[in-house]
């Protein structure tokens, strides 16, 4: 495979150093380049509830060009509206979006994406609209609703 975006995904786990001073000071800059670009693309595991942060995945939609992503969390106790704040100008694509929510006992997954207003039997469903997440509740065979958490993760504009 010649044809993928990261042709060194890891940094080396040894390496042997020369006794001249000169050709260890060249191997460290070299390390420290290297060691910093293999771990500038992870993803970095922050999920915060309070503002948005970038998650360290790029995306490359548009004409080739990196476009990084953002990541919030939101919890919630009830199927009421819940304000995302994330501006819709800003945002090229959603890149992925889901949830789970619990009963107290058991723990059920959130649909994401749709609008039909009867909702899908028995499941909890969400969407977003430029200003909130809006859910969309299955009916009384849904289980009952104790807390729950959405992850929401946008691609910004090039």
């Amino acid at each position: 495979m010649n044809n993928i975006i990261n042709q060194v995904a890891y940094i080396k786990s040894s390496r042997e150093f020369p006794a001249d001073l000169d050709q260890i000071a060249n191997i460290l800059t070299r390390s420290y380049v290297e060691i910093a670009n293999a771990i500038n693309d992870r993803t970095i595991g922050l999920f915060p509830s309070n503002k948005a942060a970038i998650t360290g995945n790029a995306y490359y939609v548009f004409q080739n060009k990196k476009q990084q992503s953002l990541r919030q969390v939101y919890t919630f106790t009830t199927t009421a509206n819940i304000p995302h704040s994330i501006n819709f100008i800003e945002v090229a694509y959603i890149g992925a979006m889901y949830g789970q929510y619990t009963d107290g006992t058991n723990w059920y997954g959130i649909i994401p994406g749709t609008n039909a207003a009867a909702g899908i039997p028995g499941q909890l469903v969400f969407y977003l609209t430029p200003t909130n997440i809006v859910f969309v509740t299955g009916g009384v065979t849904m289980p009952a609703l104790t807390k729950g958490i959405i992850v929401i993760e946008w691609i910004s504009q090039p």
